[in-house]
């Protein structure tokens, strides 16, 4: 990650990470538990997701008035 990015990338890009790491979990996990546990993670992870992409359109170089 550059240190050059502007911060809602840089917030997308750790999200990013933590989607990937829940997922790869997901597929090793063979605990249903554990599993339902993961897929409520990613359901809030998608909810952050959007949070970010709806403030990064409102803030934007290219936003509009």
């Amino acid at each position: 990650m550059s240190e050059s990015q502007p911060e809602p990338v840089a917030r997308l890009e750790q999200l990013l990470a933590r989607l990937e790491q829940a997922r790869s979990e997901l597929e090793a996990t063979e605990d249903a538990e554990r599993a339902v546990e993961i897929l409520t993670d990613l359901a809030q992870l998608a909810k952050e997701v959007q949070a970010e992409i709806e403030h990064a359109r409102r803030e934007g170089p290219d936003a509009e008035s």
